[in-house]
């Protein structure tokens, strides 16, 4: 039902405000006060990630690949003593009555916020409490951060007109599952352009089935059973598109442009194994990967720009 109905939206006019709309009343942001503290979960991750790797964040500068309704770990970034927070968005996306309660909410998480990054959470706390302040006389996100974040929408990722050399880090939180992989093939160009030499990009990708999370009779691998020319003209949707590239595609698009990769939490889940064998069929399309390949439904990678 959800396919079909985003499927419709995605061709009438007007169907991206309806569809935010739709989250509102029965969708993800009915849910908001979970769907941020898996937000913030997402940032401790890459901050743990970054800081193994030997990548700091406070005084660094960031590029977000695709923001969102509230840009969560731009603002958590901001928090923790990043200097710039560039994130951008093909479409404007921002919601301001939900940023304000983003910050509102996130006066909890400051003590869990702090510890992943290593900061002050003192520190951290007064950020906040200024961003709320600031963002309540009504301004903009830019000068409520202090020239910190930088919201750009409409915008393209495979061309930020940013400076060469301009940041450290380029990330992105379940978003590259979103692109087509001609899109995806420019992006990582365009991150390699705009990292300093030594900077790294940081992706956390959700490689499943996507419907899985609003029907329960659906699984994580349920989509790979459909050809390309029916997962495009039956379910697939510019509203939630879905390129259906599996974990190792994205890794290998980081080496195909020179990355090394430093991190790789790729790994095989025994049940997904199972759920592949109890699929009726496997579409053509995907008859080239290992069945270990074809199983690893999210990954999340550091790969460093080596001069």
């Amino acid at each position: 039902m959800k396919g079909l109905v985003q499927k419709t939206l995605s061709l009438a006019p007007g169907g991206v405000r309806v569809n935010e709309m739709l989250q509102r009343s029965v969708g993800s942001f009915r849910r908001f006060d979970a769907e941020v503290t898996g937000k913030i979960e997402d940032f401790r991750l890459m901050a743990r990630q970054l800081r193994t790797a030997g990548v700091p964040i406070e005084g660094a500068r960031f590029l977000e690949i695709g923001s969102a309704s509230y840009p969560t770990l731009p603002v958590c970034l901001y928090l923790v003593g990043a200097e710039r927070v560039h994130t951008i968005d093909r479409v404007r996306r921002l919601q301001l009555d939900l940023l304000r309660k983003l910050v509102v909410r996130l006066e909890r998480e400051i003590p869990s916020i702090a510890e992943a990054a290593g900061a002050y959470a003192g520190v951290c706390e007064a950020k906040r409490a200024h961003l709320r302040a600031s963002l309540s006389t009504g301004a903009t996100l830019h000068d409520a951060s202090e020239s910190c974040i930088d919201y750009r929408a409409p915008a393209d990722p495979t061309a930020t007109e940013l400076p060469q050399h301009a940041v450290d880090v380029v990330f992105s939180n379940s978003m590259l599952e979103h692109f087509p992989l001609v899109t995806l093939d420019k992006i990582f160009a365009e991150s390699w352009r705009v990292l300093r030499p030594g900077g790294v990009v940081f992706h956390s990708v959700n490689c499943g089935d996507h419907y899985a999370y609003t029907d329960p009779s659906v699984g994580q691998l349920h989509y790979l059973q459909y050809s390309e020319r029916q997962w495009r003209l039956l379910w697939n949707n510019d509203l939630q598109y879905q390129n259906r590239l599996r974990a190792i595609d994205f890794i290998n698009l980081a080496r195909k442009h020179d990355f090394e990769i430093v991190r790789d939490t790729t790994k095989v889940d025994p049940d997904r194994l199972a759920e592949l064998r109890a699929l009726p069929r496997v579409a053509r399309e995907f008859r080239g990967y290992s069945p270990e390949e074809l199983c690893v439904t999210t990954v999340d990678f550091v790969a460093r720009k080596v001069p």
